[in-house]
């Protein structure tokens, strides 16, 4: 999403908030087929060397859920814009799988793939690599066949309100784990709309599961075709805070810097965090 991903809009903004109201504004012009040129087409896109921002985050995921310790029957994807990389070495652990984002145009775009229809964007190179770094001798089209087969239902998503996914959801409820990739920064106008978004899709997990958290570090906006977005700049202590705030305990938090090469205009990202936070019993 951005040079580091920003999850185009999972938010929406009442009109009484002006902040807010101006990010809602912005993302009507938000281009899908832009965004992924820009950062998932070379050189953001090129997985082949190690170094590269999509190999770190891929490697962050697939990692932790190696460990055994983030599974379950649910699991929501917060916010997950035109992308589904986030998901790839989720969709082993969990059998029921919620995509959300709050443009239309992203559930469409999420729609093409899933349907395997004509004109989807082509994923099967994250397939791959994923397939390669988990080392389960899964073929990437064995992955991909999981994925959707696990993805149940795509639906609209408002992390600003008090439940993101309205009233009579549903989607089974507390989720075992959440995933959310550059979505809260990019979707809130200062720290404390960070914060509450945080709090809010906090609501939808248990009591002990687990939030994957992947983030632009130092952003201040992005680029999606026509549109220019607004994203607010948090540090890796920022988000630590933010975390513990919210009744979380951090188990592992990795920040990676962008490299000059990655540094494209399409933005102004330093670097990304990738969090594993687990929420505390009785929060």
């Amino acid at each position: 999403m951005s040079a580091a991903d920003p999850s185009p809009a999972a938010g929406a903004a009442p009109n009484s908030d002006p902040g807010r109201a101006a990010v809602t504004s912005a993302y009507q012009r938000f281009e899908p087929r832009a965004y992924l040129r820009n950062n998932y087409a070379p050189p953001r896109g090129d997985l082949s060397s190690p170094d590269g921002v999509g190999p770190w985050k891929l490697r962050c995921l697939a990692q932790t859920f190696a460990t055994g310790e983030v599974s379950g029957h649910s699991l929501i994807d917060i916010g997950s814009g035109p992308t589904i990389y986030q998901l790839l070495s989720a969709c082993s652990h969990f059998e029921d799988i919620t995509m959300t984002d709050f443009l239309e145009v992203n559930r469409q775009e999420l729609g093409l793939w899933l349907r395997e229809e004509p004109g989807a964007f082509d994923w099967s190179g994250y397939s791959q690599h994923v397939c390669l770094i988990e080392g389960k001798g899964e073929s990437w089209q064995e992955k991909e066949r999981q994925l959707r087969a696990r993805v149940k239902r795509v639906l609209h998503v408002d992390v600003h309100q008090p439940q993101p996914l309205g009233a009579g959801s549903l989607v089974p409820l507390p989720a075992d784990a959440l995933v959310s990739a550059f979505c809260l920064e990019a979707v809130s106008p200062d720290l404390p709309s960070f914060q509450r978004a945080l709090d809010h899709i906090t609501a939808l997990l248990r009591p002990g599961g687990h939030l994957l958290l992947i983030g632009a570090l130092e952003e201040s906006w992005y680029l999606a075709g026509e549109a220019r977005l607004v994203v607010v700049p948090v540090c890796k202590e920022e988000v630590m805070e933010a975390l513990v705030r919210s009744g979380y305990e951090v188990r592992d938090l990795r920040t990676y810097v962008m490299p000059a090469c990655l540094q494209t205009g399409v933005d102004d990202v330093k670097g990304v965090f990738f969090a594993w936070a687990q929420k505390k019993v009785g929060v």
